[in-house]
């Protein structure tokens, strides 16, 4: 064990004094280039490496600190360089310290400030068990067989599972990438390959181009036996999907989305992207959504592929808004990079508030800016609660880094980013933005730096700061007598602003631009309510989402009653809007599902009936199709996975008969896919229905369609099923350890499932960390 503060020496796993003493790496030592040899064997899931790293030595030093973990080393030697070309090599005594991740290499005679060596380090590893790493993934073929994979994912701090690196996000270096691979593979990694050699016994040896400088979160390789799709970008770039061999046929959506978002970035961020391909990759075993590895990103299946008979249009979009988020990352993440962990959130928020404007850009038929809302919503309900936490907080240990990428980093950013475009106008945010990629490309930045180029391109610095530092709040405000909207920065806890004339209504936060909440004193809200219920359409469509949002959010508060809230939404009776009759929907289901879990009998009949005729002419309306645009198809999805869940008599029969004439077929005629989940949930309340979903799941090819028949499966209201269910999950076979949280989230929003999915995570916790499952 060790103590830091007194400076004693920590102790090396040998019993050696360990020559450092805190969780950051000395700056004495710079990596410039790394020369990666890396040979997996799918066999034995282990692989062995050869990591040749040329180092700059900025002070006088014996020892060079650096991360390993879970490596076994077998030797290190170190050689000074001249020219490039290395001289006598030396043996170096290896120490490690597995508490910091960390290993000292020494070196007998001391190396010199100003010089450059090559430190060469052979070592040997297992594929790790896990998600993150150099790990195995598996997948089943359409006839039943299992095919192995080895794959990366690296951030935060996972690349030194893979290959003995300087392990933090400022030590950017080239990368030359060197991986052997039987011929019934492929490998793949950042560059494109630019040779491969055949070596005996079956096996090759392809070799990258060099990288551009980067951190060693964003390296990965991939030996697979996938196949791909590609096409080129106006500006020459190779764009390739790649999948699985029996999902091949998915992946063309996703070559489309990416082309034209990859051209929408180039064009707005005015740099040009700096590989020549940029490959996404459909991984079978995957911890989140996807990684930005620079120029082969990592995606998980039902973030990527997309099946025209099972994918649903929310189900599209994610997929779009998923390319979108990591291609910002391309220059917002890879050319520039935090400068350490506590700046995540700029990272994620920015890459988050990304997708809207691009896909809002490039598919403006989606009209995705009307459910940017949403996200921020969701942030100020984790922020409102007693474990929220400043954007940037300090974060050392690997797991405090790990619990940066929360909805705080990705959500709050972004409606915070949304805030400042809003506030500085779309054209200084844009210029802002660009000078700071410009002036950053290749190195780091912290949070200021956004900042300061974002108020060098007008005199905006005050403001911006004052905004960031002190919470100053800049107000927006529409009145029933004035047209135009009102500004006012507030500067103080408390202020009167006075109005030009007297005003029936005020309405505060003018289509939610701002990241705060309004709490109008009673006439305040009775005129709201008024005015929402003579004619809505004076407010915006924004407007009326967010007073819906806003009244909710004070009655967790506290601060307003549920009867004020719930005269709110009388006014959704002639709301023909999505967006806004979605918000009241969200809100009315919570107090719903909440008496149901209470077990509050009359209370729950009596909000159910209030629900189902409160939307019933919205519900009857509804075609069990695929018909309409984005907006209309989720409002269907919604209404009617309501109207189901609330057994509406038409809704159950509609849903049965659709879900008898597919099994009957034995699943060969199509169904809506707006209405897939619903019907497969309906059909597996019945004992036989539920017996038949699982067995489509297991033949299933489809990503998207396996998340609709679990969601199915965990709605049984039989206890021995959804028990069963958690089991399946739990073994990893049939549902893979990756959805495991999906099945147990599911089981845990059933009434009849709450207690067992809770009982089952408290029961099986250290299993579940052991097996490292994504939670």
């Amino acid at each position: 064990s060790m103590t830091t503060d007194s400076g004693d020496a920590p102790i090396a796993s040998n019993g050696q004094k360990f020559p450092w003493n805190k969780m950051r790496l000395p700056n004495r030592i710079i990596p410039l280039h790394y020369d990666l040899l890396i040979h997996p064997n799918l066999t034995t899931l282990s692989f062995t490496g050869v990591a040749k790293i040329e180092v700059s030595v900025k002070q006088d030093t014996n020892s060079i600190v650096l991360h390993s973990k879970y490596l076994e080393i077998t030797s290190a030697t170190i050689a000074l360089t001249q020219d490039g070309i290395a001289q006598h090599e030396k043996a170096m005594n290896v120490l490690e310290f597995p508490p910091y991740e960390q290993i000292a290499l020494q070196s007998i005679e001391p190396l010199g400030a100003g010089e450059k060596y090559i430190i060469n380090i052979n070592y040997a590893a297992n594929l790790s068990d896990g998600f993150y790493g150099f790990y195995k993934s598996s997948y089943k073929t359409q006839d039943g067989k299992t095919r192995l994979l080895a794959s990366t994912d690296f951030e935060p701090t996972s690349a030194r599972m893979a290959f003995p690196c300087f392990d933090e996000p400022s030590f950017k270096a080239n990368f030359s990438v060197k991986i052997r691979r039987g011929s019934q593979y492929i490998a793949l990694s950042n560059m494109p390959m630019v040779k491969s050699l055949p070596i005996g016994e079956g096996l090759f040896e392809d070799h990258f181009a060099v990288s551009v400088r980067m951190s060693t979160y964003l390296v990965a390789f991939i030996v697979c036996d996938f196949k791909s799709v590609s096409a080129i970008t106006s500006t020459g770039i190779k764009v390739s999907i790649y999948a699985v061999p029996d999902k091949w046929s998915q992946t063309h959506y996703a070559l489309e989305a990416a082309v034209k978002l990859l051209e929408f970035y180039e064009h707005y961020f005015n740099i040009y992207f700096p590989l020549p391909k940029q490959d996404l990759v459909a991984i079978p075993d995957f911890q989140s959504g996807a990684m930005e590895n620079w120029g082969l990103i990592t995606y998980r299946e039902t973030a990527l592929l997309y099946d025209s008979v099972t994918s649903s249009a929310s189900d599209k979009l994610r997929i779009t808004m998923v390319i979108g988020h990591e291609l910002a990352h391309q220059w917002f993440g890879n050319l520039v990079t935090m400068e350490w962990w506590n700046d995540i959130w700029l990272n994620e928020g920015f890459a988050r508030y990304m997708e809207f404007v691009s896909v809002g850009a490039t598919y403006p038929e989606l009209q995705v800016d009307d459910f940017f809302l949403n996200k921020c919503f969701g942030a100020m309900g984790s922020d409102s609660m007693n474990s929220s936490r400043a954007i940037s907080t300090a974060a050392e240990s690997p797991t405090q880094i790990q619990e940066m990428f929360d909805s705080m980093s990705y959500e709050k950013g972004a409606c915070i980013l949304h805030m400042l475009r809003n506030f500085l106008t779309e054209e200084v945010f844009q210029s802002g933005l660009v000078s700071y990629l410009r002036k950053y490309s290749y190195g780091n930045a912290k949070n200021e730096d956004l900042w300061n180029s974002m108020a060098n391109v007008r005199l905006y610095l005050s403001v911006t700061k004052m905004i960031f530092y002190l919470w100053h709040i800049p107000l927006t405000y529409i009145t029933s007598s004035s047209d135009r909207i009102g500004r006012y920065l507030l500067k103080t806890k408390s202020d009167t602003i006075k109005l030009d004339k007297e005003a029936d209504w005020v309405k505060f936060n003018v289509d939610m631009n701002g990241y705060y909440i309004v709490h109008y004193e009673h006439s305040g809200w009775d005129a709201l309510v008024n005015l929402l219920d003579q004619d809505h359409t004076l407010l915006s469509m924004k407007d009326r989402t967010h007073l819906i949002h806003n009244a909710f959010q004070l009655v967790s508060a506290g601060k307003l009653s549920l009867d004020r809230a719930l005269d709110l939404t009388r006014y959704l009776r002639h709301e023909n809007k999505t967006v806004p009759v979605l918000q009241g929907l969200a809100y009315l289901e919570v107090f719903y599902k909440l008496v149901e879990k209470r077990s509050i009998p009359d209370v729950a009949t009596n909000l159910k009936r209030y629900i189902l005729e409160f939307f019933k002419h919205l519900i009857d309306k509804q075609s069990w199709s695929d018909d309409g645009s984005l907006s209309e198809r989720l409002l269907r999805t919604n209404l009617l996975e309501m109207a189901c869940d609330l057994q509406y008599p038409p809704c159950l029969q509609k849903a049965l008969d659709l879900f008898n004439k597919w099994k009957n077929s034995n699943g060969t005629i199509s169904l809506p896919t707006d209405v897939l989940e619903i019907v497969y949930s309906v059909g597996a309340q019945r004992a036989d229905g539920w017996e038949y979903l699982l067995k489509k799941y297991i033949q299933s090819m489809s990503g998207a369609e396996k998340i609709k028949i679990v969601n199915a499966l965990a709605a049984t209201r039989d206890p021995e099923k959804l028990s069963g269910l958690l089991e399946i999950g739990m073994e990893g076979n049939v549902i893979k350890l990756q959805d495991l949280a999906h099945v147990v989230a599911a089981v845990s929003r059933n009434p009849v499932g709450h207690l067992l999915a809770w009982n089952f995570v408290k029961k099986n916790w250290n299993k579940l960390i052991e097996k490292s499952v994504p939670f």
